[in-house]
């Protein structure tokens, strides 16, 4: 029986194309190494340290230079911005330094299985 054409696809040939593809042997993935997570650990790290450089930046800037205005509705959205910028800016530095922290576990976890998978 013919399905009428409305110009998607169905979910079932979707699954079909998947399925096939991933168990082609012609299209090889590559392997992620300890090598690849070491240098995203770095990578992850040196922005760390550059978030929180720029977050002690801030803090001190936003520290020197307090808002003064006369409406206290401008002094709360003023003092609500400030507080945003200063969050955003320690979140990325937690966010970076975790993720550096957790591929270098994982750097470490694959020198381990590593030597596991020689000496076997």
């Amino acid at each position: 029986m013919n399905s009428p054409s409305n110009g998607f696809k169905n979910e079932s040939d979707e699954l079909a194309n998947q399925s096939s593809s991933s168990l082609d042997p012609n299209s090889p993935e590559p392997q992620k190494g300890p090598i690849s997570f070491l240098s995203g650990s770095i990578t992850s790290l040196s922005f760390s340290m550059l978030s929180l450089f720029i977050s002690k930046k801030i803090v001190l800037y936003f520290s020197i230079h307090t808002p003064n205005y006369s409406s206290p509705i401008a002094q709360s959205i003023a003092s609500g911005f400030k507080t945003l910028i200063i969050g955003i800016s320690f979140l990325a530095t937690f966010t970076f330094g975790f993720i550096g922290l957790g591929l270098f576990l994982v750097f470490i976890r694959s020198l381990i299985e590593g030597n596991k998978d020689k000496t076997d």
